[in-house]
């Protein structure tokens, strides 16, 4: 069988995707393009969930999740205030429950969904802990470490490097935020 490296990007209704070079496709591999959408969308729907508990907790709205081979291992959402812990965000949360679920502190060959891009610290974090692939839905404008601003993954100056992909749910992930913010200034 033909096989050939296959980059694209998509745009449906949800936002724009961008596929990587993690996606190898034979002519007729659409089919795994839709479900790994499928599957990550999933993944983000869950997160969201996370991130309107947040909410309701008056945490500023956003959700984690950590997934190994197809079951999620550990779940999250900011947590600062509630917590009096700074690093409380979803995404440590997350892979601290990872971690304990684990029992061990990498995480190595896991995915971890966020609704938001993740900050420095966070990415830091991901990167310690072994994360293979991060999903995140909208931008964080002003502190994104991915995309945004600092684009940490871009550099040869970690020792781990770590697939990642943005725009997931987008749309969904930044109305949350923008909702949320919008009721504080009430």
């Amino acid at each position: 069988m033909d096989y050939g490296l296959w980059i694209g990007i998509f745009v449906i209704d949800t936002g724009m995707i961008v596929v990587s070079d993690h996606y190898i496709l034979n002519l007729n591999g659409t089919q795994k393009v839709s479900a790994r959408l499928d599957i990550d969308n999933s993944y983000m729907a869950r997160a969201l969930e996370l991130a309107q508990q947040a909410a309701e907790a008056g945490e500023v709205p956003v959700g984690a999740v950590v997934v190994k081979d197809g079951e999620v291992i550990g779940e999250g959402y900011n947590q600062p205030i509630s917590g009096t812990d700074p690093t409380a965000h979803a995404e440590i949360v997350a892979m601290r429950n990872a971690a304990t679920f684990l029992n061990n502190y990498r995480l190595t060959d896991c995915d971890l969904y966020v609704t938001i891009e993740p900050c420095t610290m966070c990415v830091g974090a991901m990167v310690h802990a072994r994360i293979k692939r991060i999903v995140f839905g909208a931008l964080e404008a002003r502190a994104g470490a991915l995309q945004s601003q600092l684009q940490l993954m871009d550099g040869d100056y970690y020792n781990h490097s770590i697939d990642w992909h943005g725009g997931v749910l987008a749309d969904q992930c930044g109305a949350v935020m923008r909702d949320f913010f919008r009721e504080k200034r009430k």
